[in-house]
C-alpha cells in the first residue's frame, strides 16, 4: 500500500469523545488507533489517529461519511483534492462517481 501525506486537524478530545469516536469510525473493525508524533507550534506531542485496516478492501464512503468529512475540510480550509483523490482510489469500477443524496450533485 502506497503512503501519502493527508492534511489533519489535532483536537484535545476527553474518554467520553474517544468512545464516541470509535463507534462513529468502525472501531476496531474498520479502522485501528495508532500513536503518532505531531509537531504543533514546534512542539512535539503524541496523537491517536484512525487509520484504515489493510484486512478490510476499500468501499465508497457513504453520502452522509462523505458530506460530513467534506465540509470539515472546507471549515479548516483545506485543499478538497485531498479528500476527492482518497474517494476516487475507494471505487472498483472506473467511471463511477459518488452522488450527492440530497441534490444528485457529483462530490468527486
Amino acid at each position: 500500500m502506497q503512503r501519502e501525506r493527508v492534511p489533519a486537524l489535532v483536537w484535545q478530545i476527553t474518554p467520553n469523545d474517544e468512545k464516541a469516536l470509535d463507534r462513529y469510525e468502525g472501531w476496531p473493525y474498520l479502522y485501528r488507533k495508532e500513536m503518532i508524533k505531531v509537531k504543533i507550534d514546534k512542539k512535539t506531542v503524541n496523537a491517536m489517529v484512525y487509520i484504515v485496516n489493510e484486512s478490510k478492501p476499500l468501499e465508497q464512503p457513504s453520502c452522509f461519511y462523505y458530506s460530513t468529512i467534506l465540509e470539515g475540510y472546507q471549515s479548516a480550509g483545506f485543499d478538497v483534492e485531498y479528500l476527492r483523490r482518497a474517494v476516487e482510489n475507494s471505487y472498483k469500477k472506473d467511471g463511477v462517481t459518488l452522488e450527492n443524496e440530497s441534490n444528485g450533485g457529483k462530490l468527486v
